[in-house]
């Protein structure tokens, strides 16, 4: 998939430096448990996700460098979960709505996609405010949702996660189709 700004395509082995930029240091915690330290690890989680066409590349259409991915999950029989991570040196440059607009399309007109819904922590700002631009409507609050990580005394820190969500009667609306 292309945009007009960006590539939209499965890892390669040479994502490995890209990745290794936004994955060493995790800004939302729900990336935590795909942390990569070292090139090395770098290299293995991108052949993984080459691997895995549920994980798509962002790249620059000009340079071909990595800035970010987008990845989804089925559950039968029509909805998808979405999500994505960018490297904070490309946020303000619209690159994010305009991959995550392309893998809704993607999803609800090659997928056959009913209902795509997403995840966001509720102090993750900058998602939220995505899932909003994307046509994505706010369905609740799970108080306590999940563990990513621990307080100093190694207690479980539960964070809240808003839903978001989206109907393809929704987006069809939205998109004048």
């Amino acid at each position: 998939m292309n945009t007009n700004r960006l590539i939209l395509r499965n890892f390669s082995k040479k994502d490995a430096s890209g990745m290794l930029e936004y994955s060493a240091n995790p800004r939302v915690n729900c990336f935590l448990s795909e942390r990569v330290s070292t090139l090395n690890d770098a290299i293995n989680s991108a052949k993984e996700k080459s691997q895995d066409d549920s994980h798509i590349a962002v790249c620059l259409k000009d340079n071909g460098d990595l800035i970010g991915e987008l990845f989804f999950l089925k559950e039968e029989p029509d909805t998808y979960s979405v999500g994505w991570n960018f490297n904070q040196n490309y946020e303000g440059k619209g690159y994010a709505s305009e991959s995550a607009e392309a893998l809704l399309h993607y999803l609800f007109t090659q997928k056959e996609a009913r209902r795509i819904y997403a995840y966001v922590e509720d102090n993750n700002y900058r998602s939220q405010k995505l899932c909003e631009k994307l046509g994505m409507r706010k369905e609740g609050c799970f108080l306590e949702f999940i563990s990513f990580t621990n307080y100093d005394d190694g207690t479980p820190k539960y964070e809240n996660t808003l839903q978001y969500a989206l109907l393809k009667k929704e987006w069809l609306k939205t998109m004048n189709i």
